[in-house]
């Protein structure tokens, strides 16, 4: 452990525990950012295996309440996760218990007042009260797709869904509580595929989370006040929406490089920013289409990816990096959309840069994440219709010319609504904002507890 001298000058212990990867530390690591700047009083342990503490030590310190401890790499390596997801995940649930549950038993006073964790870390709620510490379930996903999964089974107890779910993509739910009308295509597709797995975790999940002392959802209220409403109605303990959970309090911190100069010399939203995830992409042939797609439509583009997909001729209109800081790229002003994935995070930081989006999920949450974006807060265009048909590169083409093309009638209005969308965020994310309010409320409520 880091930095394990404790001075008397704390008068509470925040214990947070991520799950190992990239966006869930960081909402965590960002939230924890901010409890800090409220209550310098608060000495908070971030909890990570050794090969993340090695990850996270080259970066900024996150601040002087802030200590890392480290568990063993009891779990494979992060940089192997997604060729053996299924391993991985096992590895997460039942090998880090038991080193976290023994850190926290040596922790030195002040005795920790809660434990905030990423709900996808189910076993943390039973470790909890075994040393009855108050726990803090942290949902990283959207809270409509929290609601999603929690009514789930009675939507099947009650015949709400149609008999092959898969083939009737367009078939509309009206529901569920808190939601407004939504499609089939819209839930994640494991739920109809597997009823084995990944299904009955994320059930669990819901469950145990709606169990904590309290339940945390890195969203803006003002974002998603009819679900979350909803919720406080249905679930007996605190309810908190503590923001974004992004860093934009760094967002005007100057970042030198290379990439910044290029679009420092785009004109003005003429560029397409396209990120589809770290971790899951495309098939390689719809992959070739979008290549394709990009290229003949001659829009200027800046794309993440780590694998070679452009030649250098491919390149005269934009340009291709392995990674980038990806929410100081999108407040830039040479960046007029994005193609993403629909990754929470990135929906969020999109929703906060005030940039329209085109939606592309591949799994999970993210085709709810795409509802969201098109049909709720109307900031975007979907590119991928289905799962069924590959989307054709001469589709794309003319997608991304009509998307692009600042005197659309529809882009205006969709652009009108993402800047709309922005100054909502960012005055939530401000100081004194709606979400400084809720995680304030979050802390008041732990200090109360333990005076």
């Amino acid at each position: 452990m880091d930095s394990s001298n404790c001075h008397p000058k704390y008068t509470c212990q925040v214990v947070a525990i991520p799950y190992p990867g990239r966006s869930h530390i960081n909402q965590i690591i960002n939230l924890c950012k901010l409890i800090s700047k409220l209550r310098p009083n608060f000495l908070i342990t971030f909890i990570v295996t050794e090969e993340w503490h090695g990850f996270l030590s080259s970066e900024p310190h996150p601040g002087n309440n802030i200590r890392f401890a480290t568990i063993p790499n009891v779990v494979p390596s992060e940089t192997s996760r997604s060729k053996d997801i299924v391993g991985f995940i096992k590895a997460v649930l039942t090998k880090m218990e038991g080193p976290v549950e023994c850190l926290i038993q040596q922790l030195q006073p002040p005795k920790p007042c809660v434990i905030i964790y990423d709900a996808f870390l189910k076993w943390v709620f039973d470790l909890a009260h075994r040393q009855r510490i108050p726990a803090a379930a942290l949902w990283p996903m959207s809270t409509i797709f929290y609601t999603i999964l929690q009514h789930y089974d009675n939507l099947v107890r009650n015949g709400h869904l149609p008999a092959n779910p898969l083939e009737q993509g367009d078939y509309r739910l009206t529901c569920i509580p808190g939601v407004p009308s939504i499609r089939i295509a819209d839930f994640p597709r494991e739920l109809f595929k597997d009823k084995t797995h990944s299904f009955i975790q994320a059930i669990e999940i819901v469950s145990l989370a709606a169990k904590a002392e309290y339940l945390l959802f890195s969203s803006i209220y003002e974002l998603e006040s009819q679900v979350t409403d909803n919720l406080k109605k249905e679930l007996p303990n605190p309810i908190y929406s503590i923001g974004l959970a992004i860093p934009s309090f760094d967002i005007d911190t100057k970042v030198n490089k290379n990439y910044m100069v290029w679009l420092d010399a785009q004109p003005r939203a003429s560029v397409l920013y396209i990120s589809q995830g770290s971790f899951l992409s495309a098939s390689n042939e719809q992959l070739d289409e979008i290549v394709a797609g990009v290229r003949h439509s001659g829009i200027r583009f800046f794309w993440v990816s780590r694998e070679n997909i452009l030649s250098g001729d491919d390149t005269r209109n934009g340009l291709v990096v392995p990674w980038c800081d990806q929410l100081k790229v999108l407040c830039h002003p040479s960046i007029g959309g994005f193609w993403s994935h629909c990754g929470w995070n990135s929906t969020k930081e999109a929703a906060f840069a005030g940039v329209p989006m085109l939606t592309f999920p591949l799994m999970w949450d993210q085709y709810t994440n795409s509802k969201l974006t098109v049909e709720d807060w109307k900031i975007g265009w979907r590119v991928k219709k289905d799962d069924r048909s590959l989307v054709k590169r001469d589709e794309i083409s003319r997608i991304l010319e009509r998307f692009m093309d600042l005197e659309c009638d529809e882009g205006k209005e969709m652009r009108r609504r993402a800047k709309e969308l922005g100054e909502i965020s960012q005055r939530a994310s401000a100081k004194g904002g709606s979400s400084e309010l809720q995680v304030e409320a979050f802390i008041n409520h732990l200090s109360k507890l333990h005076s």
